[in-house]
This record gives C-alpha cells, sequence and structure tokens, in this order.
C-alpha cells in the first residue's frame, strides 16, 4: 500500500464522467438528426450545445491540472484522455452541422448502424469513466470498444460501396460522404479514448 503525505486531487473522475455523458447526449441526437420527420436545425443547435458543453468540461480539467499538485494518475494521460473526449464531440458535432449546412434530407438506410455503433460506444464509455477510480473491470471495455470500431469499418466501408453505386449525382455523393467521414472519425475518435483507458490501467496495475 503506498503512503501519501499530501492529498491526491480525486475531482478527475467526476468530470470525466460528465464529459463522457455528454457524449451519451450527443450520440443521441445524431439518431434524432437522422431520423424521418426530423427538425435537423433545431437537433444541430442541441449537438452545438453539447459541443460548448464538452468545451466546458476539457477546460475545467485542463484547468484542474494546471493547479494541482498531485493527481490520480499521470498528468500526461489525463491530458490525453480529455482531449480524446473533445475530439469524439467534435466530430460528431461537425457530421451534424454538415447535415443542416447541405441541407441533406434523405440518407442511405445503413447510416442508422454507424450512428448506432457511435451511440452504443458512447453508453460504454460513459460506463466506463467512474471505474477509473478503482482500474477494475475495465478490460471488457476496451475490448468492445474495438470490436464497436471494426464493425463501424465494416459499416462505413458498405456505406462508401453504396454511394458510388451509381444511384447518387455527384454531389450528393460529395455531400454524404463528409457526413459518413466525420461519423467514421468519431467511431476512430472513441477507440483512442479506449486505447488511453487502457494505457492508464496498465500503467497503475
Amino acid at each position: 500500500m503506498r503512503l501519501r503525505l499530501t492529498p491526491r486531487e480525486d475531482s478527475f473522475y467526476g468530470m470525466f464522467a460528465d464529459s463522457a455523458n455528454n457524449l451519451v447526449t450527443a450520440a443521441r441526437l445524431l439518431v434524432e438528426l437522422i431520423s424521418e420527420g426530423a427538425d435537423r436545425e433545431a437537433v444541430a443547435e442541441k449537438m452545438r450545445a453539447c459541443e460548448h458543453a464538452g468545451d466546458e468540461c476539457t477546460h475545467a480539467i485542463m484547468r484542474r491540472l494546471n493547479e494541482t499538485f498531485i493527481t490520480p494518475f499521470d498528468r500526461e494521460d489525463i491530458y490525453n484522455l480529455a482531449s480524446m473526449l473533445d475530439d469524439v464531440m467534435d466530430e460528431m458535432e461537425e457530421a451534424a452541422d454538415l447535415v443542416v449546412l447541405y441541407k441533406i434530407e434523405t440518407f442511405p438506410k445503413d447510416i442508422i448502424k454507424m450512428v448506432d455503433v457511435l451511440e452504443r460506444a458512447a453508453e460504454l464509455t460513459a460506463e466506463a469513466m467512474p471505474r477509473l477510480r478503482s482500474m477494475k473491470e475495465l478490460n471488457e471495455y476496451w475490448i468492445e470498444i474495438n470490436r464497436l470500431e471494426n464493425q463501424g469499418d465494416q459499416v462505413y466501408r458498405k456505406l462508401l460501396a453504396h454511394l458510388f453505386s451509381g444511384e447518387y449525382d455527384a454531389l450528393t455523393v460529395m455531400k454524404l460522404k463528409e457526413v459518413i467521414d466525420r461519423l467514421e472519425e468519431a467511431a476512430d475518435a472513441f477507440e483512442h479514448v479506449a486505447n488511453t483507458v487502457e494505457t492508464i490501467a496498465v500503467k497503475e496495475s
């Protein structure tokens, strides 16, 4: 058992949980965004609010990091985890923004599978953050996130094949591909979060 002469700042756990819970909200907004009959401008506005909330979480973590002498785990890992969570939010918000800017009204049906991957990854990430305190039962989290990211890659390739099948005109292909690319980047960013959590857990074991 390690003896600590100086109290360790544990508020990071709650801030990471807040950031991850915000990603769950954002992923569910994506589900709403691509639903038939959705008020896409209203949903995109809610997504922008989520992105601002995510920025606030990230800035709060960075401020606390600069003010804290004893951290619960490596300072670099705290910085990386906060940044990776922020990257996920940025990719999802950009996807929503592009849908509105490009006035996209219909989507390939398989896009829901990509958004489902993001929603599940967000839920798993939110469930994992509180477990950083004990560093227990985290391996299933990063294994499942890796599986989801591979599933997302498969869906992404199928979506691209559909886009280039000749069903869509060139301009629509360009618009839809930009949105789908952002969704795929968000799936990748969730895997980066999981990889960072794995790094932290290995160091602390």
